[in-house]
């Protein structure tokens, strides 16, 4: 059966050209394309699509709608997919996107869009319940502070860099305690460890967990040219340690084009 998708775009233009791009894919279903948040909402319940892919700035606000309904469908529709398309590198959207958790959760650059195989990827990615995050905003995310001999996780001590592989495979303190043979307490003493010679001390928790595992992974793909090029960093996250947003709902006010069934 082919990907159900649906697609959340404001400006025409780009809906249009998005959603014919998608079309021209094999194995993927474009049920609807909406233009604001509120028709998306609709869309995702008379459409039961597989992956949204969303703008991250949509009527009516105009501000994170693309952070705002991947929340909503993290209590609503667990098992959807979310690809968010962005025109911003800053890392603190990323981040609010893995807030509530990083599996089936994607955040490409539009640029990306050009490049038909990344997008596919991505979609495809998300799908089957993984995550990618746009080298560029992982750049951002990491600075300088991971290049060359410079980087700070040749620091870590061997146990550190146990918790960490751990952590970026979305295990939480407890799981990795029992993985690790230890108690609970030291593992939570290693990762207060790797965090400050990771230099995220001020950063808060949910931030410093997210950026720990993308600077492991990221470190990774370095140290594995062999793995080739990825267009995007995948990252775990274990739900247990971060949020969960209210439920919310929302009437719709912008219909959506729909095909036909």
């Amino acid at each position: 059966m082919p990907l159900r998708l649906v697609l959340a775009e404001d400006h025409l233009l780009v809906r249009e050209g998005v959603q014919r791009l998608l079309e021209a894919e094999p194995g993927f279903e474009v049920v609807a394309a909406c233009g604001d948040l509120d028709s998306l909402l609709v869309a995702v319940e008379e459409g039961r699509p597989d992956v949204v892919i969303t703008d991250i700035r949509m009527p009516p606000g105009n501000s994170d709608e693309g952070i705002v309904i991947a929340r909503r469908l993290r209590e609503t529709h667990p098992s959807v997919g979310v690809v968010v398309l962005s025109q911003y590198a800053s890392p603190g959207y990323a981040l609010a996107l893995l807030e509530s958790g990083s599996d089936g959760r994607a955040y490409l650059l539009k640029e990306r869009v050009a490049d038909r195989d990344q997008l596919v990827s991505a979609i495809r990615a998300v799908a089957s319940g993984g995550s990618l995050i746009d080298p560029k905003v992982v750049e951002g995310l990491i600075g300088e502070t991971t290049r060359g001999t410079a980087s700070p996780l040749r620091d870590l001590t061997p146990r550190e860099l146990d918790v960490l592989r751990r952590m970026a495979e979305g295990m939480n303190n407890a799981s990795i305690a029992v993985d690790l043979a230890v108690a609970e307490r030291s593992v939570e003493k290693a990762i207060n460890s790797i965090f400050q010679k990771l230099g995220l001390t001020w950063e808060p928790s949910v931030h410093k967990r997210v950026k720990a595992v993308i600077m492991y992974l990221a470190e990774s793909d370095r140290d594995h040219p062999d793995r080739g090029s990825q267009p995007a960093t995948r990252v775990a996250l274990s739900s247990a340690d971060v949020r969960r947003p209210p439920k919310a709902s929302a009437r719709s006010r912008t219909r959506c084009s729909r095909s036909s069934e």
